[in-house]
C-alpha cells in the first residue's frame, strides 16, 4: 500500500511562485508514489487578522490555484479544514499532551509575533498544536514541506511519541519530506516569499506585472555598474534561474555574470521569459476554473466527504484509548 501524505496552506488569496516553487510544484510530483491529502488550512489563517467576507474568496482563489497547478482531484483528495470538525477535536487533546516549553521554542511563533504585535493570541502560541492534529487526524506518515515548517514537523513527532507513550500506540510519527526548493526569498531578497510583504510574484501575474516586479527587484548589492562583474550565488534573482530556466541557461547566467558580461537587466529579462513560459499553461487552466466555480466548491465538499470516516474512526480510537465515552 501507497504511504499516506498530508500537507495544507493557508488561504491567503491567489498563490505565488514561493507556495509553488515550495509546496503546489512537489505536491504534483508525489501523486503516483503516494496516497495524497492536501487541505486549505482555514482555521490557521484566523489566528491573524482578516476581512470575514474575503475568506470565502480567499478559499476559492487556493483551491483554483491547488487544481491549475497540477493536483488532479482524481488522484488525491483536496477539502477545506474547517468542514471536518475532528480536527479541532483532536487538538483539544493534543492540548494535554504538550508542554509549554516546546511551544516556546517554536521560532514560528517569535516571527509571528513580531509581525502581529497588536494580536498576539493564543492561537498563534498553539498554531502547532491545530498543525500536528491535522496531519495525525489521518495517520499521515510523511509530511511534504518547506524548510520554514521542518521544526512543525518534528514538533508533530514529538505529540505522536507523547500521545502513544500515555494511551497506547494510535499514531505514527510522521517524516519530512523537503521539497527542491526548501526556502524562497521574495523578491527583495531578505524576507521569504509573502503576499502581505509584497515582495511576490502571484500565480495569476500578466507578463507585464511580472516585468514590473522583477524590474526592482534585488540584484547582487555589490553590482553597482554594468561592467562590475556578478557573484551569482550571492544574487536572489540567479537562485530563481535554479527552478525557471534550463540548466545550460543556468550555467551560461552565471558565467556571463561573473565576467560581466551580461548585466542584471539581461539576467531578469531572461528570466521573465521563462517565468512566463512556466505560469502561462497554469494560468490557461485556472481560467477555466473561473468559468465553473461551483465545481470547484463541489471538489472540496467531495473531498471533505471521503476523509470524514477516516478522521471519525481516529477519534473513535482516541476516545477508546483515553477512556472517554
Amino acid at each position: 500500500m501507497k504511504k499516506r501524505i498530508f500537507s495544507g496552506m493557508q488561504p491567503s488569496g491567489r498563490l505565488h511562485i514561493g507556495n509553488y516553487l515550495g509546496a503546489l510544484k512537489n505536491w504534483v510530483l508525489l501523486l503516483d508514489s503516494y496516497e495524497c491529502i492536501f487541505c486549505i488550512v482555514d482555521y490557521h489563517a484566523i489566528t491573524v487578522e482578516y476581512n470575514p467576507r474575503e475568506m470565502r474568496s480567499r478559499i476559492i482563489e487556493a483551491a483554483m490555484d491547488y487544481i491549475a497547478s497540477g493536483l488532479d482531484p482524481t488522484r488525491c483528495a483536496i477539502f477545506i479544514q474547517s468542514e471536518i470538525p475532528e480536527h479541532t477535536e483532536l487538538a483539544w487533546i493534543f492540548n494535554s499532551v504538550t508542554s509549554m516549553g516546546f511551544l516556546e521554542r517554536m521560532t514560528q511563533f517569535k516571527e509571528k509575533s513580531s509581525q502581529h504585535k497588536k494580536n498576539v493570541n493564543v492561537g498563534l502560541f498553539t498554531y502547532p498544536v491545530l498543525q500536528a492534529a491535522d496531519i495525525l487526524l489521518y495517520k499521515a506518515q510523511a509530511v511534504p514541506v518547506g524548510e520554514d515548517q521542518a521544526q512543525h514537523i518534528e514538533f508533530t513527532r514529538e505529540i505522536a511519541a507523547r500521545f502513544n507513550y500515555r494511551y497506547g500506540n494510535i499514531f505514527p510519527e510522521p517524516q519530512t519530506l523537503l521539497s527542491e526548493a526548501a526556502r524562497v526569498l521574495g523578491l527583495d531578497g531578505e524576507h521569504k516569499m509573502s503576499k502581505s510583504m509584497g515582495n511576490d510574484i502571484a500565480l495569476t501575474d500578466s507578463p507585464q506585472i511580472v516585468w514590473e516586479k522583477l524590474s526592482t527587484a534585488k540584484t547582487d548589492t555589490q553590482r553597482v555598474r554594468r561592467s562590475d562583474p556578478g557573484r551569482p550565488d550571492l544574487c536572489n534573482i540567479f537562485s530563481y534561474h535554479r527552478f525557471f530556466s534550463s540548466e545550460e541557461e543556468v550555467e551560461t547566467v552565471r558565467i556571463e555574470c561573473q565576467k560581466a558580461g551580461i548585466g542584471c537587466f539581461d539576467c531578469k529579462k531572461l528570466l521573465a521569459k521563462n517565468l512566463q513560459e512556466t505560469l502561462a499553461p497554469i494560468q490557461s487552466d485556472r481560467s477555466k476554473l473561473e468559468k465553473d466555480v461551483d465545481m470547484v466548491w463541489d471538489v472540496l465538499h467531495e473531498g471533505a466527504k471521503a476523509l470524514a470516516p477516516i478522521a471519525q474512526d481516529t477519534m473513535h480510537e482516541v476516545r477508546s484509548a483515553m477512556g472517554l465515552r
